[in-house]
């Protein structure tokens, strides 16, 4: 079988990676001082060690403000940045590229990690259920204001800035998930009755007038985006008004000039969901998609030879397996994932 995911491939000018395999972002918890250190450094550079092609951080939260998660690490000030350079360099040494995943919860927190302010969302009610971080209700967030909403604007182009500058490859914007930005796109949690809330053009206004900032600030070589319009939480999940969201939301970050596209289905089958979306966007998307996350092999390289992707993410088996290309190149087994796991350093 011709692996295609082992291939090279340009993702631009400027960023050539030596496989199309991504190592997913995903949570870990290892940054007790929000700081990366050598334990998230050791975990990176094996997979980097091993083939990966490019990897893509775990959220980093781009200001306390913006946090909702226990032992995350912090973009905020210059200290938290440079705290990954040893990380970066050790990735680097490898030939794999990484990409800072800028991450801000929205309500998906509470005032135990924000500093003991109210978190902030595109609406005052609070998300549903008790948050596993602390085991208490959801915060009751605040709707942001204009002001507050160009506010943090500015917290995701200052950890944008510091994390070029500290020799990240790029940035990816986390516009998925749930999370703030999503929370924005969401017309079941978007209740706003200003220019960001309502119809499709005003739902999608926060995450274009982002990007089109960072855009503006950095190449397009050095910026990728997430997103999750079709997910599992607790039950397949999609945007309301999918395919009119589509229509206009994609056209735009095209527009404004991304050339990298991420579709994440969060521990989700991929084919109900983000393999959905991408048939769905791959005809207005000239630029690079990347999407996966549960598929095998065969399934990863048809995708790739059908010319749905160009880049196959997996998460939970790159986390379970640090010698994952390895066993694919040797048609190994990949020992499966257990939740047990993500205490340990595999």
């Amino acid at each position: 079988m011709n692996n295609k995911i082992l291939e090279s491939f340009q993702i631009n000018d400027l960023i050539k990676l030596k496989s199309r395999i991504v190592m997913s972002a995903m949570t870990r918890g290892f940054a007790t001082d929000h700081r990366a250190n050598n334990q998230i450094k050791d975990y990176y550079e094996r997979r980097a060690k091993d083939g990966v092609g490019l990897i893509l951080t775990e959220g980093v939260v781009i200001h306390h403000t913006a946090d909702g998660y226990n032992n995350v690490p912090h973009i905020e000030s210059i200290e938290q940045a440079e705290s990954w350079i040893p990380t970066i360099k050790a990735i680097q040494k490898w030939d794999t590229k990484i990409f800072c995943q800028l991450w801000h919860c929205g309500r998906i927190s509470h005032s135990d990690y924000t500093g003991g302010t109210p978190p902030v969302s595109s609406t005052n009610i609070p998300a549903s259920g008790i948050n596993r971080q602390n085991n208490k209700e959801f915060g009751v967030p605040v709707a942001l204001s204009s002001t507050g909403i160009q506010q943090v604007h500015n917290y995701y182009l200052e950890a944008a800035e510091k994390a070029i500058k500290v020799g990240f490859d790029g940035i990816e914007l986390h516009l998925g998930h749930g999370y703030l930005a999503d929370q924005f796109l969401d017309a079941r949690i978007n209740d706003r009755n200003d220019q960001y809330g309502g119809s499709i053009e005003n739902r999608c206004r926060f995450s274009l007038e982002l990007v089109e900032k960072v855009m503006n600030q950095h190449s397009a070589s050095q910026v990728a985006v997430r997103i999750s319009p079709a997910r599992e939480m607790g039950g397949a999940y999609d945007w309301p008004d999918l395919d009119e969201m589509l229509n206009y939301f994609i056209p735009k970050l095209w527009k404004l000039g991304v050339r990298v596209l991420d579709v994440s289905c969060a521990r989700a089958d991929y084919f109900t969901t983000s393999g959905r979306i991408i048939r769905l966007v791959r005809p207005m998307w000239p630029g690079v998609l990347i999407g996966g996350a549960s598929l095998s092999v065969e399934q990863a390289n048809k995708e790739i030879e059908d010319q749905h992707l160009d880049l196959v993410t997996w998460g939970q088996y790159i986390l379970a397996n640090s010698d994952f290309v390895s066993k694919i190149k040797s048609n190994e087994k990949w020992t499966p994932f257990d939740r047990s796991m993500l205490s340990e350093l595999y």
